[in-house]
Formats: structure tokens, C-alpha cells, sequence
């Protein structure tokens, strides 16, 4: 800017000087640039910037604006709280929940059906739990048996282990549930869990918490062994557990995912029962079930 040029070739190692428009070039040397006094090139810059801002100020005046209406009508009367919100979409799922573990205070209730769980839920579930643990706030978290065999459940487990943290384990379960200071639930509205409901109705909430409770007595915690009731022909608890769901007629694919296992491990489970009862196909497999007795363990 002293000498008032600098050669092109110079420029180079310094990109940011065209960048910022601090140099342009000289009309009567084309391999030389002239300098552009700073405050002309900030102004350059700041004004597509200033624009927007206005913009942006006049949007936010225009929006307030059109809300004051309903803003007014608000405040005639106490706020209403909706017994059941749709959220569609996992980001709006994920923010209902996170907004909800926030406001969190006394208790969280989770269901996690289906065995282990992916690297991605567990730790999303392990920021949320670890954020409200710290604050004192107990949980208790029922999975399905098969997620015994889940190392990064079991890892998940470790991590969070405190004296406010409770994992049970249970063979079947509902679906999945997350309850908050038992007054705010979410459920899932579709299998693929792209839709998932908000509960807010206090008779509702309760209702879903005593179902809570009823699984909750009935499961084992997850560090301490599964003690099934010994059954005929060497029949295994997990075993049983098919055979009261095929006695129902419910078919592989749907016991599989009531047991939190996949399809491949229920069809060498039934093989087996099969085997056991001795049965050459499907209809006889559910009569020899019947008259084995073995579902009477259950009573």
C-alpha cells in the first residue's frame, strides 16, 4: 500500500488480499495490481451483510406481528397442555426428548425391547442418562434377556452404573417406553420409529407407569443370573417361552421380535424344541406342546 502497486507474482503466497478485494488491477500494467484503500473494501463487504440483517429484523417485526393475535388470545386463560402430541420425524423426536430429560427431576422409566441396542442409540441414551444421573435423578431401565449377550450393553451398563441406576432384564416386553417424572411419556406410533407419540394426560402417564411397575417386579437384574423354572425334556426358559408363543400362532418373524432375537436364533431355538418333543412338523410341534404340559410351569 506504501509503494502503491505490487507485482502479480508476489501476490500469490497471499490469496487473501484478492479475496478481501484489497488489490485490483493496475490499468496500465497488467502484471502489476494497485491497492484499494481498506475502508472501501470493508464497506464492500458490509454491505451485502447489513442488508441482510435489516432483513432478517424487518421478518422478525413482520412474525411478531402475526402472532400477537394468538398471543393475546393466550393469555386470556391458563396455558393448555395437549394430552397427545404426534412428532414426526427422528429430530423432532430426539428434541421432545431431550427437552424433556432437561425438565427431568425425580424419576426417568425406560422399556428398551429388542436386545442389544446399535453404538448410536447407546449413546445418545448414555449422554442423556449420564446429564440427568448428575442431577440426582433415578432411572430404571427394563431389556429383554437377549441384551445379556450385548457387549456394548453391557458396556452402556458400566458406564452409567450408580447408585440412582437400575437395569433389569425381563424375556418379553411391550414396546418401547420412556417415562418422565410420571408425567410426560413417549411411545412409538409406527414400527420403523419414525413417528412417536407424546403423552402428557395424567391417567395415561399413570397407566403406563403401573405397566412399568408390573414388568418391573417380575424382571432380573442384569448382573445377577436368569433362574428359570426347571421344565420336562430339558426344555430351556427361552425355549418355553417360544413354545407359549407358537401355541398363540404367532410365526417365526413375530416371536423373534417379541424376544428380542433374530429370526435365525428363533428358528435354531424351535428346531431344537422340536427336537426335544420329538415332532416331524409345525401342526404336530404344537400338539406335542400341548400335551407335554410344559406351559403349566407357567401358572
Amino acid at each position: 500500500m506504501r509503494s502503491g502497486r505490487i507485482a502479480r507474482s508476489e501476490v500469490e503466497s497471499a490469496p487473501c488480499l484478492m479475496d478481501f478485494a484489497l488489490l485490483h488491477p493496475d490499468p496500465d500494467a497488467p502484471d502489476w495490481l494497485r491497492p484499494v484503500p481498506p475502508s472501501a473494501a470493508l464497506a464492500q463487504r458490509l454491505h451485502p451483510l447489513e442488508r441482510e440483517i435489516q432483513e432478517r429484523r424487518r421478518h422478525s417485526v413482520e412474525l411478531t406481528e402475526c402472532f400477537k393475535p394468538f398471543m393475546d388470545i393466550s393469555a386470556q386463560g391458563p396455558p393448555t397442555t395437549h394430552a397427545i402430541t404426534v412428532l414426526e420425524g427422528v429430530p423432532r423426536i430426539n428434541a421432545a426428548l431431550d427437552l424433556a430429560t432437561a425438565e427431568c427431576r425425580t424419576e426417568v422409566l425406560t422399556v428398551q425391547p429388542g436386545g442389544g441396542r446399535d453404538e448410536d442409540s447407546l449413546s445418545r441414551s448414555l449422554e442423556r442418562g449420564l446429564s440427568v444421573v448428575h442431577r440426582g435423578v433415578r432411572i430404571r431401565t427394563l431389556y429383554q434377556h437377549t441384551a445379556r449377550h450385548s457387549q456394548s450393553t453391557l458396556a452402556y451398563a458400566e458406564r452409567i452404573a450408580d447408585d440412582n441406576v437400575e437395569i433389569r432384564t425381563l424375556e418379553e416386553l411391550i414396546e418401547r417406553l420412556i417415562v418422565f417424572d410420571r408425567k410426560v411419556a413417549f411411545i412409538p406410533a409406527q414400527d420403523d420409529r419414525q413417528v412417536a407419540l407424546e403423552l402428557r394426560h395424567p391417567g395415561l402417564v399413570e397407566y403406563l407407569a403401573k405397566v412399568f411397575e408390573q414388568l418391573w417386579t417380575r424382571a432380573a437384574p442384569l448382573l445377577e443370573e436368569v433362574k428359570y423354572e426347571p421344565t420336562p425334556e430339558g426344555i430351556s426358559g427361552v425355549q418355553r417361552s417360544i413354545a407359549q408363543l407358537l401355541v398363540e400362532g404367532h410365526v417365526d418373524d413375530s416371536i423373534a421380535r417379541r424376544l428380542g432375537m433374530n429370526v435365525r436364533t428363533c428358528r435354531a431355538h424351535v428346531a431344537k424344541l422340536s427336537a426335544a418333543l420329538g415332532s416331524s412338523s409345525r401342526a404336530q410341534l404344537g400338539y406335542l406342546i400341548a400335551r407335554s404340559g410344559i406351559l403349566e410351569s407357567d401358572s
